[in-house]
């Protein structure tokens, strides 16, 4: 037996509804060729998987995780988070591949591939592998252990009813149905480590099967690692400290619907950002005779990542001596701030380039679709 939905209540179908608007607009966005795409795009994924890498403490800073996008090495020293991070985003780039994959379906071996991907780094944990034997899960600041994942001898049976409800198609709203498998998976705790990052990264896939158009861009793991005490105690309640698949899963569910509402609006909210800064950098560029190809960089200083020569040089698609000749005359113009010396050089915003940012900045608080709409029916 595993957890299942319930049916929504009327809030929840406004909510939802409301989300599904909010995502065909940023769908529209994804399918319509615009220069600062690629760049709303990797700001995305680098925030991705920090912030499901943050959930578990595994700590970068946004600047690495966008070094780990482009398969760069980090500004910051390697270390155990950096390879967790590293091994998240080959897992999510598999995840994206496999979105439009007609051959498709959902195995124990797809799960124990993306294991692997994430925690193959360090094989005391198991990776690619079902656990060995009980697991327990502990609150790290209180030490106080808040839950125990069902016996080994269960995990056969159950991981074959979960794969099975994976593949089964019924009419289960995509978002519901990825909440569900995210659910299902953290609270089977098939692994000796990373069952969250796991669980995170498959509700991303379970959308992306269902024919997203651009799953990347309904990903909620940023806001769960913004909201990481919320997502924690609402798993604690559910679960119940144990296999309790009879419990009502209702609270989770709106807990990730409110999640989607308020990612799709934070990535509006950027879309719109982007487009100005990018908009006025350009006209910035041709006003003092500089080439356009450094938009993207420049405007990539603007939202507040560090620059580096590859960082430029694949952004617009030039030599590595290009690249540095039109650093050092973005420098000159003081558009760019160089920091470091030699391969360690990189360049952050100047104060005209920061203020172009602050001009477009938008308020980024989002309001809680639920407030004022009635309570989870019983």
């Amino acid at each position: 037996m595993l957890f299942h939905s319930t049916d929504l209540d009327q809030a929840e179908l406004v909510v939802l509804a409301e989300t599904d608007r909010l995502r065909a607009e940023l769908s529209y966005a994804a399918r319509t060729p615009r220069r600062w795409y690629g760049l709303l795009r990797r700001s995305t994924f680098a925030r991705v998987i920090q912030g499901s890498n943050s959930i578990e403490g595994y700590n970068v800073t946004v600047d690495d995780a966008m070094a780990a996008v482009e398969g760069e090495d980090p500004i910051e020293q390697k270390n155990e988070a950096w390879m967790a991070v590293s091994g998240y985003r080959i897992a999510m780039t598999f995840v994206l591949q496999k979105a439009e994959d007609q051959f498709f379906s959902f195995s124990a071996e797809l799960l124990k591939a993306l294991h692997f991907m994430m925690a193959g780094y360090d094989l005391k944990r198991n990776p690619g592998r079902w656990r060995p034997g009980p697991i327990y899960v502990r609150d790290d600041s209180t030490g106080e252990q808040v839950y125990e994942g069902p016996p080994w001898e269960m995990l056969p049976e159950l991981l074959d009813e979960f794969l099975a409800d994976l593949n089964a198609v019924d009419g289960t709203p995509p978002l519901v149905r990825a909440a569900m498998a995210h659910l299902n998976l953290v609270m089977i705790h098939p692994f000796s480590d990373g069952n969250g990052r796991m669980a995170r990264c498959l509700q991303t896939l379970v959308l992306a099967r269902t024919g997203v158009t651009a799953p990347l861009f309904s990903s909620i793991e940023e806001y769960l690692g913004r909201n990481t005490r919320a997502y924690y105690d609402l798993l604690a309640e559910v679960g119940g400290g144990a296999w309790h698949p009879e419990r009502d899963a209702g609270p989770w569910i709106r807990f990730c619907l409110t999640a989607h509402y308020r990612q799709a609006m934070t990535l509006l909210r950027r879309t719109r950002e982007i487009q100005k800064i990018c908009d006025q950098i350009e006209a910035l560029l041709r006003r003092l005779q500089l080439p356009e190809r450094a938009v993207m960089a420049l405007a990539d200083a603007a939202l507040g990542y560090r620059v580096r020569n590859t960082t430029y040089r694949n952004a617009a698609d030039v030599s590595e001596a290009v690249a540095g000749n039109d650093l050092r005359g973005l420098v000159k113009a003081k558009l760019l701030e160089a920091h470091g010396e030699k391969r360690g050089r990189f360049y952050r915003a100047s104060p005209l380039i920061k203020e172009i940012r602050a001009k477009v900045a938008e308020p980024k608080a989002v309001p809680d679709p639920f407030k004022e709409k009635s309570p989870r029916s019983s």
